[in-house]
């Protein structure tokens, strides 16, 4: 049972990195288009306010979780769009209080989790740790989006390695969603740190082989970038195929970004 409070602290630095960025805004800056088609400033931190709350019931209030999965399944292609467009509405200082208030009772809930215990979530249920290891995904893939509309560069950090290994954990996802088989042996994923350190994953003799650096394997995985725009090596058929089709985050398959439309994230 691991503990979940180094990917707690985490967030909670991803999170507060990405505040800096925002909480000076103008109402202009806060209109600004951003990488995602249709979304503004104001839509990507309305997103991380709306699932932080979806994570918060999900951890403290159950039944109310349950209810937003009903509403999802009424709506599966646009629930994530309506939820983001309903919080874009809100006075740009409303929205950051509520982003704000939001995380922090998440933190406080996850900290608060029983050892041991899972929470339900739009896929298989999560522990606490995991939990925190998705909102830190999604806050920082949001972040670049939001990055990119600013003209803020963000280096990367070694915080990364959470949304490295829920990338490589979500590998037999991925290639379910799109309705392919899933691969029968282990991978080898061998990643260099933003600060220089190697991170592997997957026994050494496997196969089928990712390699290449750890920014570019989470761009991948968050779908930030398209591969051809990646430092990443596959070696084998399945792993190639992997390149084209990861995705780290719940729900449909994502459509991706273009070639040629990588975020400034690069150092």
């Amino acid at each position: 049972m691991s503990d979940p409070t180094p990917v707690i602290d985490d967030l909670r630095e991803e999170s507060e990195e990405l505040d800096r960025i925002v909480g000076g805004l103008s109402p202009e800056e806060w209109a600004l288009a951003t990488p995602a088609s249709g979304w503004t400033v104001a839509h990507q931190i309305g997103h991380l306010a709306w699932t932080d709350h979806s994570a918060l019931l999900a951890v403290t209030d159950q039944d109310g979780f349950h209810a937003l999965v009903e509403k999802a399944l009424a709506a599966p292609h646009s629930f994530v769009d309506e939820g983001a467009e309903e919080a874009a509405r809100l006075a740009p200082a409303e929205l950051l209080t509520r982003w704000r208030d939001g995380r922090a009772a998440l933190d406080e809930a996850l900290r608060a989790a029983p050892p041991g215990a899972r929470f339900p979530w739009y896929g298989p249920p999560m522990a606490a740790a995991s939990m925190a290891t998705a909102r830190l995904m999604e806050t920082w893939a949001h972040g670049l989006d939001i990055a990119a509309a600013l003209g803020v560069a963000r280096p990367p950090s070694d915080r990364l390695r959470h949304v490295a290994r829920l990338g490589v954990r979500t590998r037999d996802f991925a290639f379910g969603i799109h309705g392919l088989d899933v691969p029968a042996g282990p991978f080898r994923v061998e990643l260099t740190a933003p600060s220089g350190g190697l991170w592997t994953y997957g026994p050494e003799d496997a196969p089928q082989r990712v390699t290449g650096p750890a920014l570019d394997f989470c761009l991948l995985v968050t779908q930030r970038a398209h591969r051809a725009d990646l430092a990443l090596r596959a070696e084998g058929p399945a792993a190639d195929r992997w390149l084209d089709i990861a995705q780290a985050f719940a729900g449909p398959p994502g459509a991706g970004r273009k070639p040629g439309s990588a975020p400034g994230a690069r150092p």
